[in-house]
C-alpha cells in the first residue's frame, strides 16, 4: 500500500472538477440516507461514513440491515444495490436521470429487501452545495467522464496514501480510525486520536483528502490538528504544502502542487508525515 499504487492524474480542468464534484457530492447522499436508514447508529455518526473500493471505483456504506451495501461508482455515478451472499450487483445509471428516479428504483429495491423504503426520506441533518438536481435536474455522467474518471483517481489515491500513513501510526501506537469517507462534507480522512476519550478538549489529528470546496476549488490534502494551535506555533511545512488559518486550522496541499512534483505519491506522503509530525507538536 502507498505511493506505488497510485493512478496516474492528467491535470487540473477547475471547471470540469467543479461540476463533476459537486453531482457525486449529490448522488453519495443516497448511501448516505440508505446508511441513516438501514445502518445501526453510533454516537459519533460514523454509521454513515463510507469506504472506497478499488474494485468497485467507488464508493460503499457499511452494511445495511440484511447483508446489503449501497454503492456509488464515481466514474461514472452508477448507483449498485450490493448483495454479499450472491455476489451480484443491481446497478442504476444517474446519467440523465433525476433524484425522484433515483429514488423509485432504489425504493423498490429495498422494499423487495423487505426494508421500508420511506425511511430514506427522513430530512439529512446537514446542507451541502446548492445544486441544480436539487430542484429536479438530472445528473450528467455522460458529459462529465473524463473529469469524473479523474475525481476517482484522486479518492484511491488518497485511500492508498492515507492508508499507508494510518498502518504507519498504528505501529506507533497510536489510535487511529480506519479510512473513510464522511458524506458531509464529501472528504475522506482518518483521525488520529492523542488523549483517550471523546472529551470536547481531547486533542487529535485529523489526516484527509477533500475534492474541493468553497476554500481551494480543487482537490487537496489536509492534516488538521485539534484543537487549533495558535498560529505562531505552527512549524515549517515541506514546500508541497503550507497553513491554512481562515476558519480553520490545517496543513495543505492542493492538488496543483501535487500535480507539480516530481514523484507525485511520494511527496505527498513526505508531506502528510511532516504536517503530522507537526500538528502533534503543535499540539504540545
Amino acid at each position: 500500500m502507498g505511493r506505488l499504487d497510485w493512478r496516474p492524474l492528467r491535470g487540473i480542468d477547475r471547471g470540469g472538477l467543479r461540476k463533476g464534484r459537486l453531482q457525486a457530492h449529490y448522488a453519495v447522499q443516497f448511501l448516505a440516507r440508505a446508511a441513516r436508514a438501514y445502518v445501526p447508529p453510533r454516537a459519533d455518526d460514523s454509521h454513515t461514513n463510507l469506504g472506497w473500493d478499488d474494485k468497485l471505483d467507488g464508493l460503499t456504506t457499511h452494511r445495511l440491515r440484511g447483508e446489503s451495501r449501497l454503492g456509488l461508482k464515481i466514474a461514472d455515478l452508477t448507483l449498485l444495490l450490493l448483495d454479499k451472499e450472491s455476489g451480484r450487483a443491481q446497478d442504476f445509471s444517474l446519467s440523465g436521470r433525476s433524484d425522484a428516479e433515483a429514488r423509485q428504483w432504489l425504493g423498490e429495491r429495498l422494499d423487495a429487501l423487505g426494508l421500508d423504503a420511506s425511511a430514506l426520506d427522513r430530512p439529512s441533518p446537514y446542507k451541502i452545495p446548492e445544486h441544480a438536481i436539487a430542484g429536479g435536474a438530472v445528473y450528467d455522467a455522460a458529459g462529465l467522464g473524463d473529469v469524473l474518471a479523474e475525481l476517482a483517481a484522486w479518492f484511491s489515491n488518497a485511500d492508498h496514501s492515507l492508508g499507508f500513513i494510518r498502518e504507519e501510526m498504528i505501529g506507533r501506537k497510536f489510535t487511529v480510525s480506519p479510512v473513510r469517507c464522511w458524506p458531509h462534507h464529501f472528504d475522506l480522512a482518518t483521525l488520529i486520536a492523542l488523549d483517550p476519550g471523546h472529551d470536547e478538549k481531547a486533542r487529535s489529528v485529523n489526516a484527509g483528502m477533500s475534492p474541493g470546496d468553497e476554500y481551494y476549488d480543487e482537490p487537496y490534502f489536509y492534516v488538521s490538528p485539534y484543537p487549533y494551535p495558535e498560529a505562531s506555533s505552527l512549524p515549517p511545512l515541506p514546500k508541497l504544502g503550507h497553513w491554512h488559518t481562515r476558519d480553520f486550522t490545517a496543513a495543505i496541499a492542493t492538488a496543483s502542487q501535487v500535480l507539480g512534483a516530481k514523484d507525485r505519491g511520494t511527496e505527498t506522503e513526505a508531506f502528510l508525515r511532516a504536517a503530522i509530525a507537526g500538528a502533534i507538536k503543535a499540539l504540545g
